[in-house]
């Protein structure tokens, strides 16, 4: 079967910065539903026409992954407005936060916890991934339909490309 959407796409990849480093790999299969929201538009563009046992190199510079770093996306907030319990790298809904520590930032953002300071914590509202031209070498294991389940939910459960709030416990 060939990668025409709606269907669900079995990953794995290797997952390069623009100097080589390894950010990720994935090893294992996950999958994907190509014309939701699982992937991003340049992958899911480069997937279109290709079947299980397919590998991809694809380069993808800022604007084409998660966009540039805005340094209009980073808040400093009052230590004491935020709960004792977060901790670097922790994801915050803006929604979740009081009034006035991420003005400027949209409704429905999601802030990284990137420095705490004992009078302020450090937030940022860029992607993890924001700026970096990304390589990335796909390896197609799998292309099944989809099922309207999933494609009513534009998605076969996989989250790798969006980030996910956690709640302080």
């Amino acid at each position: 079967m060939q990668i025409n959407p709606p269907c669900v796409v079995a990953l794995t990849w290797t997952l390069k910065d623009s100097l080589g480093d390894t950010l990720d790999e994935l090893d294992e299969p996950v999958e994907f539903l190509a014309g939701g929201n699982d992937l991003l538009p340049a992958i899911e563009t480069a997937l279109q026409g290709h079947e299980a046992g397919a590998t991809l190199d694809l380069n993808l510079e800022p604007e084409a992954a998660f966009g540039d770093f805005d340094e209009q996306l980073i808040f400093l907030a009052p230590r004491r407005q935020l709960p004792a319990e977060i901790e670097e790298g922790m994801l915050l809904e803006t929604s979740a936060l009081p009034p006035g520590i991420a003005d400027g930032a949209p409704s429905d953002a999601i802030l990284t916890v990137t420095e705490i300071y004992p009078e302020h914590v450090v937030l940022d509202g860029n992607h993890p991934l924001a700026g970096i031209s990304l390589r990335l070498h796909l390896r197609v294991m799998a292309v099944r339909e989809a099922t309207e389940n999933e494609i009513e939910r534009g998605s076969a459960g996989a989250g790798f490309f969006r980030l996910q709030p956690m709640a302080p416990e």
